[in-house]
C-alpha cells in the first residue's frame, strides 16, 4: 500500500521521500483459529507544502482502491489509513 501511496503522490508531483507505512493488524478469535480482521496503515515522514495538503488528504483516501494488496483483501479484512 505504501508503494501505491507513494506513486500517486509522485503522479501529482507531491515527493515521496522519506515516506514510511506501518502496519498493524488486529486479530479476533474465530473458533481456535486467529483471523486478521482489521489493518490499520499509519503513513508518516511525509514533509508536504502546505498549497499540497488537500491533494495529499485525496490520495490517501482512494489509494488503497488501487491497491493491488488492498483490493485483494477487501470485504474480508477492514483495511484503515491514516497520516501520522
Amino acid at each position: 500500500m505504501t508503494g501505491t501511496f507513494a506513486g500517486a503522490l509522485a503522479a501529482r508531483r507531491i515527493d515521496p521521500t522519506g515516506l514510511v507505512g506501518r502496519a498493524r493488524g488486529e486479530v479476533e478469535l474465530e473458533g481456535k483459529v486467529l483471523v486478521v480482521k482489521r489493518i490499520k496503515v499509519t503513513y508518516s515522514g511525509l514533509t508536504v507544502a502546505a498549497e499540497d495538503a488537500d491533494k495529499v488528504q485525496r490520495v490517501l483516501a482512494f489509494h488503497a482502491d488501487s491497491c493491488p494488496v488492498a483490493r485483494s483483501l477487501r470485504g474480508a479484512i477492514e483495511i484503515t489509513t491514516v497520516l501520522g
